[in-house]
């Protein structure tokens, strides 16, 4: 076995694929933040809930179909490892053929599910209005949407970061910079900042046919759309993907549970927890750039059957994570108030979220080790015991919600939260012996 992978190579690696998702991943929650300080001057909390809201419902949606990325990503990165760009390409097909049936069969059930959700949804109707009006927009963005799961997916397990962090800033600024015009300039409200961003997802799917063209032209003579679409050459990605649906079904409704839960509260309280969500989640966009590394490198590591340079890998990506948690933590402390007063300028909201804050300043510490992990069983294709994890961690979060909500009320949000993160990092580390290295030696 070779091994020429020092740790100052490997630390090389890492960042130069961490590197172009962290900063792709920066213009990520800039979109929700600009969303919600769009709605947050639109009139009064009940906007920043249909936003809210509305984006829940798309949650429910596409966070379902997570696979397309997370599978492709991981499927394609262990090809790559195996130099076997026919399988890779193979990979990318059957992701975008998945990918564009969802987005059909989505837009066919569109109005029975959004009838089905306010079923369900405990919201003013002020706020199921405006949630509606950015729903029955912001859904024809979805084969663009979905197809750009795939792309970016593909391309980080192809080992570059670079042209997902082209697409994706292309996205998020267009997103931004139309959804402010349409929003407000030209006084279109909710429906503008739905209308924006399927004007930006087009724009996007674009953005990476262009990419793909330009560089791996060379592998299209691979395309065999009638072989990699029959059912015997999809069983695998099916079998896996299915792991993973459930996966990204269980983290869902942790996600949408927290929102759907917090409307009880009255609109306010909503107002105050889908800020504090989008915060806690902020400094997650750089972890998430070193847990694509992960994804990419452990995917590579796997399909090269290189051992050593797996376990370097991991010990570097882990180092890096818990850098970035302590560097995040000081920030909130320095500037959580500050950045939550940029989404609101309603004085209501702003009192409500003071007794909130401390919870910036605990998530950092508590979940970036299940995060790291995500990438990094993700690469080794361990889907199985990603779903196992998840589904265990939801479990968590619903049982210690309803077990402390009658003691501290909405306080139990935050503890549930909390309490799934511990279980996800928990269950990964102690399984992380067989179901990822382990790979490499049965």
């Amino acid at each position: 076995m070779r091994r020429r992978n020092t740790g100052s190579n490997m630390n090389k690696k890492i960042l130069r694929l961490a590197g172009p998702s962290i900063l792709a991943n920066i213009t990520v929650p800039l979109v929700g933040m600009a969303d919600l300080a769009i709605a947050g001057r639109l009139g009064d909390a009940a906007a920043i809930g249909g936003i809210a809201i509305g984006t829940m419902l798309f949650d429910l949606l596409y966070w379902n179909l997570g696979f397309l990325r997370v599978g492709t990503g991981g499927k394609a990165a262990q090809s790559y490892g195996r130099r076997d760009f026919k399988e890779s390409i193979n990979v990318l097909t059957q992701s975008l053929g998945t990918a564009l049936i969802a987005a059909l069969f989505l837009l066919i059930i569109q109005y029975v599910y959004v009838v089905g959700a306010f079923a369900i949804l405990d919201t003013t109707p002020q706020v199921e209005s405006m949630a509606r009006d950015y729903f029955f927009i912001r859904i024809w963005a979805a084969p663009a949407t979905l197809s750009l799961f795939s792309f970016k997916g593909w391309f980080i397990g192809m080992q570059n970061t670079v042209s997902p962090m082209v697409t994706d800033i292309i996205v998020n600024s267009s997103n931004i910079l139309l959804s402010i015009i349409f929003a407000i300039p030209m006084k279109m409200g909710i429906a503008g900042v739905a209308l924006g961003t399927v004007a930006a997802q087009y724009i996007g799917i674009l953005s990476a046919v262009i990419l793909m063209n330009r560089y791996y032209k060379k592998l299209f003579k691979y395309i065999n759309l009638k072989g990699s679409l029959k059912l015997k050459e999809m069983k695998d990605f099916f079998v896996l993907n299915g792991n993973l649906f459930l996966r990204s079904a269980s983290l869902l409704l942790v996600y949408t549970g927290f929102t759907a839960l917090s409307a009880k509260y009255g609109d306010q309280l909503l107002a105050v927890s889908t800020i504090m969500m989008k915060l806690m989640l902020l400094y997650s966009y750089l972890v998430d750039g070193f847990a694509y590394a992960g994804e990419a490198i452990t995917g590579r590591y796997v399909g090269a059957k290189d051992l050593f340079s797996l376990k370097k890998a991991v010990k570097l990506l882990f180092l890096w994570t818990f850098i970035i948690a302590g560097i995040s933590t000081l920030a909130y402390v320095l500037a959580g108030e500050p950045i939550f007063r940029l989404l609101t300028n309603n004085d209501e909201v702003i009192a409500a979220s003071a007794e909130f804050m401390p919870w910036l300043l605990i998530v950092p510490v508590i979940s970036c080790v299940a995060f790291m992990w995500d990438g990094i069983y993700i690469g080794a294709t361990a889907a199985s015991a990603i779903r196992d994890t998840m589904i265990a961690s939801a479990a968590a979060f619903f049982l210690t919600y309803y077990a402390t909500e009658w003691i501290i009320g909405i306080q139990a949000l935050y503890v549930a939260y909390s309490a799934h993160l511990v279980v996800r990092s928990v269950m990964m580390t102690v399984m992380a012996k067989k179901e990822v290295y382990g790979r490499l030696v049965s």
